[in-house]
């Protein structure tokens, strides 16, 4: 249970700074974006699997393509709502992601849950609620985009889940841009916006930080109950919130922050209940 959360907190930290790297290129479409760190993701994992001796395409072909599919969606809205909403808005609202990876859990890992839960994951949603309805840069459509991003990264932790007794972590990880690079790389070249000066070097970052990040919390995932080990991720609101202050000016009101008190507090409170099962 220890190292997974130490390996959370690492991926937390590693999807933080890929967030900046997003919030940094707001000229450059979110496809694009998905393609360039899809392209680094999987030219280090064929990197790491060449040297690791690992077959790339795993053994449960079906789950590892379905998490890649899930992951692709997830993160495409995730990247839309980075650029267009403010940064702690953007992670708070796809962070709901703990709510659906439980019930996917329950429903097809079949982890037991506590009635006490759908109460915290409620107030969780009202929580959302609340920052949406006190902030008016977040319309009700990033608001759905970032709830349907949760939804599939729920999808895909699960995944993650189901393939630890099969899978070598690389495996998992290598599946995302094996999806994602094809048909990105079909949207981008319709979309095209010729990167240029820094850019290059924000995208080859967030692929970086993006690769690190994903190892972290697949290794987390798959060391521990995932209903106790996914809500650890919430620490990134925290990261959110000081770096959109102090780097993009991002306030907020009291009645926004609340919101995201909120949410975090119903995630940290179903921590508690799995805890003391």
């Amino acid at each position: 249970m220890r190292k997974g959360i130490l390996y959370m907190l690492g991926a937390s930290l590693a999807f933080s700074f890929m967030q900046l790297c997003v919030k940094y290129l707001p000229h450059l479409p979110a496809v694009e974006l998905v393609f360039f760190r899809s392209l680094v993701s999987i030219s280090i994992c064929l990197i790491m699997m060449k040297q690791l001796n690992l077959h790339p395409l795993g053994n449960n072909r079906k789950v590892l393509l379905m998490r890649g599919v899930f992951g692709t969606i997830a993160l495409t809205m995730f990247f839309y709502t980075l650029q267009y909403i403010p940064l702690a808005s953007a992670v708070t609202i796809q962070y709901l992601s703990p709510i659906f990876t439980a019930l996917f859990a329950a429903i097809f890992l079949k982890e037991k849950m506590k009635i006490k839960q759908w109460l915290y994951f409620g107030m969780s949603f009202a929580g959302v609620a609340l920052l949406k309805g006190f902030d008016e840069r977040v319309s009700i459509t990033f608001m759905l985009i970032g709830i349907i991003s949760a939804m599939f990264s729920g999808m895909a932790y699960t995944c993650i889940r189901q393939l630890k007794d099969t899978e070598h972590p690389i495996v998992v990880v290598f599946y995302f841009p094996l999806v994602a690079t094809p048909i990105m790389g079909v949207l981008t070249y319709f979309q095209w916006v010729q990167p240029t000066g820094s850019d290059w070097l924000l995208l080859l970052l967030m692929g970086i930080f993006t690769q690190i990040a994903q190892i972290l919390m697949t290794k987390g995932l798959q060391s521990a109950v995932i209903n106790k080990i996914i809500s650890v991720k919430y620490i990134g609101t925290f990261w959110a919130l000081g770096f959109g202050f102090i780097l993009f000016g991002e306030t907020y009101t009291l009645m926004s922050l609340a919101g995201i008190a909120l949410v975090i507090l119903g995630v940290i409170l179903n921590l508690k209940v799995k805890e003391s099962s």
